[in-house]
């Protein structure tokens, strides 16, 4: 079990608006005509344009236009294309839960909706974002997609907008007097004036100032990057001091210095300019840091940056200051405080990305990059084995959102290891993220890593049995038994000989486990009757107990054995209050309402039926809640409560969509849904149960979810 909740999302929600947007007003009228005659419409432009900035404002503006929302996808620390749809997916979000196609998933999910996608900054995945485009477009009609990149998709049906920067003022708007309208001299003075306003609390324009002010838009190109850049510096320096700076820089920067980004002719100087003078304005262990900050994707707290980047040159005490300071320059960003998202904390610090870039160029020049990328490695690779130490513990909740936080830099760590060659590490990573796999909504994204991961060395180790059995959860978890069976031979292998009381544990659960998703329960039951009645501690497996104990439960249901069933759950419900453990617990307690409902138990089925989906809830777990209501409905149905069964089906239906297979592919948990709406249609009626069904299907998952968790 394991997916986000349907909802909107954090991920998929467009970023707040910080500041106020400074012209555009002709931009974004073209962007509402062309997003009104083509289903696909790109803006294009040099990094530092304003891009992505624009296309926030359109997504603010257009939501009352999109009964099913506007999304946002953050495709700037993806790294590779293959996990495009997935990125998709989280942003809407659609749970990856299944073992069919991303892309078919996305396009059954967006079929029937009327919603506009962002996806923000795809140049590095032009390819994959236009096979996905095509692909979505052509089954969703009411799907519109807007792109920012620097490159087009390629498409024939593609709508562009080059974004240009922003007007800048005339040589005679240097001479005006500082009593006329500052958007008399343009946008670009407009916005520099507003960030110098902001960086120093005071700043005004006056007859005396206003001939630099002018020069240093049209100096500029009136490139919003570099605007926002140089008016960050007013902090630390006079407005003279900073134009002549700038001056000097443009004199000494010949044609012949190398691009480190990929930018048009006419504007690179100027975006060149701005980002590498800010570098000079630098100190020597800002600059450092700036670099070495390159690395990190989709942000970093100062712990990780202590980890990756401190060393003699660096010292660790130095960091906050060092963090501080880069943020006053404009060079990191910083969440605000209190989002809670785990995203926008206070502690964590981010890059714009063509900023990002610079750093990564200066860091490969000076020789650093592998040497960083290991210490990356290191580091995230610590937080998974820590991670997996202490998940069936009471920090559960913890982990989960921390490592879902930290999603980007997982991913840019298992990138970097399969791309070094590094099996050991690919796999004692992988193996050691099993549970974020399983538990937190990413079983396709594990299957995708761990088989590449695997690939590198077949040889044995404990490494590359972790990564066995991680990939047979991973395969478990989207329904599909086969490929956990297939690499049970390879598993028994890798651990023979080991003295482990969890290993043979691990063994019975990928057998029992496999055997009761293909239909053998009794099968099943005969090889989980090895598991001891009491959890082994220590071990490379301890959460194995925990799963074969409640596949056991589970095949003791689908064979009429509910007292037995019970009994089980029971057991694994007490270990896991035991330890404060939540994941397992609440698929526990839905084990204990469907041995309770078989039993004839209705009330009791319900009672456990709601801590489960409580639970679930609780780790936004899409399958794991989309399970639970099920139950809820068959056990609400079964008290005598039709229209609120029918309400209920009506939510898991909502939610089974974002999921991929309806019931996990199970017969039987396929006929007790079934049975479930037959019986709640016969007690209303085909209106009336109509008429509930819808209303639960259209309600937001939050609402629907309170609905369910309520006994009224």
């Amino acid at each position: 079990m394991g997916a986000r909740a349907q909802g909107q999302s954090q991920r998929g929600k467009p970023p707040a608006e910080l500041t106020a947007l400074i012209g555009r007003q002709g931009e974004l009228a073209q962007v509402r005509e062309l997003l009104a005659e083509s289903r696909l419409v790109t803006l294009t432009g040099v990094g530092g344009v304003g891009k992505t900035r624009l296309a926030l404002r359109v997504a603010a503006e257009a939501q009352p236009e999109y009964p099913d929302g506007v999304w946002w996808v953050h495709l700037s620390d993806l790294r590779k294309g293959a996990l495009l749809p997935i990125a998709i997916g989280e942003a809407l979000p659609v749970a990856d839960q299944s073992s069919r196609s991303m892309i078919d998933l996305l396009a059954e999910y967006l079929a029937g909706r009327e919603l506009l996608m962002v996806w923000d900054t795809c140049e590095h995945l032009v390819d994959a974002c236009a096979l996905a485009a095509e692909a979505l477009l052509r089954a969703a009609p009411g799907l519109r997609i807007l792109v920012t990149s620097r490159r087009p998709l390629g498409l024939a049906f593609e709508r562009l907008l080059t974004v240009p920067p922003l007007p800048v003022p005339g040589p005679q708007d240097a001479t005006a007097r500082s009593g006329d309208a500052v958007a008399d001299a343009g946008d670009a003075f407009s916005l520099l004036v507003a960030r110098a306003v902001e960086a120093a609390p005071g700043f005004t324009v006056t007859d005396a100032n206003r001939p630099d002010l002018v020069r240093l838009c049209r100096r500029l190109d009136g490139l919003p990057l570099a605007l926002e850049l140089a008016a960050a510096r007013l902090r630390d320096l006079s407005l003279t001091e900073l134009t002549d700076r700038l001056e000097d820089r443009f004199a000494v920067l010949g044609e012949t210095e190398k691009p480190v980004c990929n930018v048009a002719p006419r504007w690179h100087q100027a975006l060149r300019t701005a980002i590498g003078w800010s570098h000079e304005l630098c100190t020597p262990a800002e600059r450092l840091l700036w670099a070495r900050l390159s690395v990190f994707a989709g942000g970093f707290d100062t712990e990780a940056a202590r980890k990756v980047c401190a060393d003699d040159r660096l010292p660790e005490q130095t960091l906050p200051c060092l963090l501080r300071r880069l943020v006053e320059k404009s060079i990191l960003t910083r969440g605000r405080e209190g989002d809670g998202n785990g995203e926008g904390d206070g502690g964590r610090y981010g890059f714009l990305y063509t900023v990002r870039e610079f750093g990564a160029g200066w860091l490969r020049g000076l020789g650093e990059e592998h040497t960083l990328r290991h210490r990356h490695r290191d580091h995230f690779l610590t937080l998974a084995l820590q991670a997996d130490a202490a998940w069936l513990g009471p920090e559960q909740l913890f982990w989960h959102e921390r490592l879902t936080t930290e999603h980007a830099n997982l991913r840019a760590t298992l990138d970097f290891c399969l791309a070094d060659g590094d099996a050991r590490a690919a796999q004692e990573m992988g193996g050691a993220l099993w549970f974020f796999w399983f538990a937190c909504g990413f079983g396709k994204e594990g299957a995708h890593y761990l088989d590449r991961a695997l690939a590198l060395d077949s040889g044995a180790g404990p490494a590359y049995a972790k990564a066995l059995w991680a990939r047979s959860l991973a395969s478990f978890v989207q329904g599909d038994a086969e490929p956990g069976l297939r690499l049970l031979t390879a598993f028994r292998e890798a651990t023979a000989g080991e003295r482990d009381e969890t290993v043979p544990i691990a063994v019975a659960w990928v057998e029992g486990g496999g055997l009761a998703m293909s239909g053998h329960g009794a099968r099943a039951v005969e090889v989980l009757a090895t598991v001891p009645d009491t959890q082994p501690l220590g071990g490379h497996y301890p959460a194995a107990w925990l799963l074969a104990r409640s596949v056991q439960a589970f095949a003791h249901v689908n064979l009429g054995q509910f007292a037995a069933a019970a009994a089980v759950a029971e057991g694994i419900h007490a270990t896991c209050a035991r330890q404060g453990e939540t994941c397992l617990r609440s698929y526990a307690d839905y084990l204990h309402a469907l041995a309770a409902l078989g039993l004839g138990q209705a009330q009791e089925a319900a009672s456990h039926a709601r801590t489960a989906l409580d639970g679930k809830h609780r780790l936004h777990d899409s399958l794991g809640i989309a399970l639970a209501t099920d139950l809820l409905a068959s056990a609400a149905v079964a008290c005598g409560r039709a229209e609120h069964a029918a309400r209920l089906l009506g939510l898991a239906q909502q939610i089974w969509h974002t999921v991929g297979t309806p019931q996990i592919g199970s017969p039987e948990l396929t006929a007790a849904r079934t049975a479930c709406e037959e019986q709640t249609r016969r007690q209303l009626g085909d209106d009336a149960y109509n008429t509930a069904f819808q209303a639960g299907y259209d309600n937001d998952a939050e609402t629907g979810i309170a609905y369910a968790l309520s006994t009224a």
